[in-house]
């Protein structure tokens, strides 16, 4: 492996608790990601940008000025302030800036660089991703900032971690032979290790029925702060998901961080089934976004509604936790944390 990586200038990927200079969205515009349904994705962007705007600036991808004008409408219509708004003419094929945007690692004596993990729509399923696959190349480019290409597919969804050397993620995903089926989970944890500057990786096993991306972690455990994650159970013995979250905690509570702490395992609900026809979607509370200041997270209409708001009040007492409506987003089959991406402050 080349000797120019990340990790050999110094670089670590924070955590995305640490201070944000923005948070980067994609304006929603392909009907196939919530068909029937995407007038009504909008409103919610709004509100996720009405929620952060306080905290950060917020940059969003749009195809062309048509679409910024009727964005920058949309948002003044719903009390956005404009002057922590910047709209950015990129074209995209989807709006699920997590798993294919740029991941921002940081450095104390040099400007951020941008590490752009190759991108194939979930393993080949949704044709086409062309243009979302130079996002990262293109931020890069605009940003003037260094960029590092691991030369490997991996979106962001399927990695979570602590800014102190530790990466939780899964089997089904990092594993699975649509992403890259000439590499180990060894090789694999050499990447991770050179381009986020990480020291150890914890790897889960499954993720929740209805996710198609093979097991994104971000819709089962999170870090919340150094050493201590939250992740989601279902007390159901008959659900489908009961097996595989149980096996997944089980792991967390034999695990310990790069720095050898055991993990403090905190958990969070899983709402009741949420259907559309005969297919269950992936909705989970673990899919929540970290801001400077507001915490955006899924609810679905659900009596665990409340207890999952009143667990994430408790793990961030200095920020707002916003419950935004996610009935309708999450027919796209994600949320919150995989509509958004954190560029932390350099």
């Amino acid at each position: 492996m080349s000797a120019q990586t990340p990790r050999a200038f110094g670089f670590r990927w924070p955590a995305e608790w640490e201070p944000h200079e923005a948070t980067w969205l994609a304006w929603p515009h392909k009907e196939d990601s919530w068909p029937g349904k995407l007038d009504r994705i909008p409103p919610v962007f709004a509100e996720m940008v009405r929620a952060l705007v306080p905290g950060e600036a917020v940059r969003i991808l749009v195809r062309s000025p048509a679409d910024a004008a009727e964005v920058d409408g949309r948002l003044r219509a719903s009390g956005v302030d404009p002057s922590g708004v910047e709209l950015v003419e990129l074209s995209t094929d989807d709006a699920w800036i997590r798993d294919h945007g740029p991941i921002f690692v940081t450095a104390a004596d040099r400007a951020a660089a941008v590490v752009d993990w190759g991108y194939n729509a979930w393993g080949g399923k949704y044709p086409p991703w062309d243009q979302d696959a130079l996002v990262a190349r293109s931020l890069a480019e605009r940003l003037g900032l260094r960029r590092f290409a691991p030369g490997i597919i991996l979106e962001g969804g399927s990695i979570d971690g602590d800014g102190q050397g530790t990466v939780l993620t899964t089997e089904g995903c990092l594993l699975h032979p649509n992403r890259n089926p000439n590499k180990s989970r060894e090789e694999i944890e050499v990447l991770l290790g050179a381009y986020l500057g990480v020291e150890k990786v914890l790897w889960l096993g499954d993720g929740i029925v209805g996710d198609d991306t093979d097991g994104h972690v971000d819709d089962l455990t999170r870090f919340v702060a150094p050493g201590v994650v939250v992740t989601v159970v279902e007390d159901d013995p008959s659900d489908a998901n009961f097996a595989v979250l149980a096996e997944n905690r089980r792991r967390l509570e034999s695990m310990t961080d790069a720095r050898g702490r055991a993990l403090d395992v905190r958990t969070l609900p899983m709402p009741r089934p949420v259907l559309e026809g005969a297919d269950r979607l992936p909705a989970s509370y673990a899919n929540f976004y970290i801001g400077n200041a507001a915490v955006l997270v899924p609810t679905f209409d659900d009596p665990a509604d409340d207890v999952a708001l009143g667990a994430l009040e408790n793990l961030f007492p200095g920020r707002r936790v916003v419950g935004i409506g996610a009935r309708d987003l999450v027919w796209g089959l994600g949320a919150f944390h995989c509509l958004t991406q954190q560029q932390p402050l350099a």
